[in-house]
């Protein structure tokens, strides 16, 4: 199936949907999980050189993750579900987006095979633009060099961007993680040029928070990364608008839960959300969980977060990918 994106990607679901050469392509090719401001400039290239071609921008990624399937033990966690990852992807301005299904059987393709089956023989490239640090193919064989050298045999050229930095840090996934994880929520907006969110469905939960006076909405997502567990001021997109709120990751360890659960409180919200779909923007971690000894201590507690949120929140706004710089 084809897919029509909000603007004008258009995105394949598998090589097979690949119907014929694209005109004049300019490709990149990587996971691109965070779609990071490292990242950006790959496809800013891309769409530089593509239109100096009078030909189209693709950028060919994977799904699942292939360390999913690869080294499942590693444990890694998504920064972006599949959808997030071609949304942001589209807001780069790239005009085709090609997901190829990864499992074992695609994973035992060398790189050889996958630049002339995948590459030439379904995208016909005529320009591969890669980071400094990529290389696919069984093994990680199809680096920089071997790249050039296909390229020789089927005529398409490679250029390879160094790495994007901030003075000694480097724009790449895994520092994405390794912030959002320590709950450094103000610090990855430097890395992915947005800020941090996460997206699911509002779900009951133990309606603790309304005893309390705040009411919270208990949020279920398929997000694999959270961060760390705490007291965050946030800004939540309900449909089109958006609104102030104070969230919690945590186990609730006053109640003696064990299971982490991420919940908002919404300021001047007045409504049914049970059901609906929302993101949340972290802008700045508050504090970290802890366990009051009564439950009076925890409404002093939550109000004073509240408070402190109001004010972090009072003239600050979210930074997101909205079209192509």
């Amino acid at each position: 199936m084809v897919l029509k994106g909000l603007q004008q990607m258009i995105i394949y679901q598998s090589i097979a949907e690949v119907r014929g050469k694209l005109r004049h392509p300019v490709a990149t090719i990587g996971n691109f999980d965070g779609v990071h401001l490292g990242h950006r400039e790959i496809f800013k290239r891309v769409r530089e050189l593509a239109k100096k071609a009078g030909g189209v921008s693709v950028v060919v990624t994977f799904a699942p993750h292939p360390l999913q399937v690869l080294a499942p033990e590693r444990g890694v966690k998504l920064i972006t579900s599949p959808r997030e990852k071609a949304a942001l992807i589209e807001a780069s301005g790239i005009d085709y987006l090609l997901e190829i299904p990864f499992d074992a059987a695609f994973a035992a393709l060398s790189a050889g095979e996958f630049v002339e089956r995948v590459l030439v023989g379904t995208l016909g490239i005529e320009h591969l633009v890669i980071g400094y640090d990529y290389a696919f193919g069984k093994g990680r064989e199809g680096d920089v060099t071997l790249l050039r050298e296909l390229g020789g045999r089927f005529g398409y050229t490679v250029e390879l961007l160094p790495a994007v930095a901030n003075g000694d840090t480097v724009y790449s996934s895994t520092k994405v993680r390794e912030l959002v994880t320590r709950g450094d929520v103000k610090g990855v907006v430097e890395v992915l040029g947005r800020h941090y969110f996460i997206s699911g469905t509002v779900v009951h939960g133990q309606h603790r928070g309304r005893g309390l006076g705040f009411p919270t909405a208990n949020l279920e997502t398929d997000d694999d990364l959270l961060p760390e567990v705490g007291v965050y001021a946030v800004k939540v997109r309900i449909g089109t608008e958006l609104y102030d709120g104070a969230c919690n990751i945590g186990s609730n360890p006053t109640f003696q839960n064990e299971r982490v659960t991420l919940e908002v409180f919404l300021f001047n919200f007045d409504g049914d959300l049970y059901g609906k779909e929302v993101s949340v923007f972290f802008l700045d971690r508050l504090r970290g969980e802890r366990r009051f000894p009564s439950l009076d201590e925890l409404k002093a507690a939550i109000a004073a977060d509240v408070a402190r949120c109001r004010e972090i929140l009072k003239d600050a706004a979210i930074v997101e990918y909205h079209d192509a710089e």
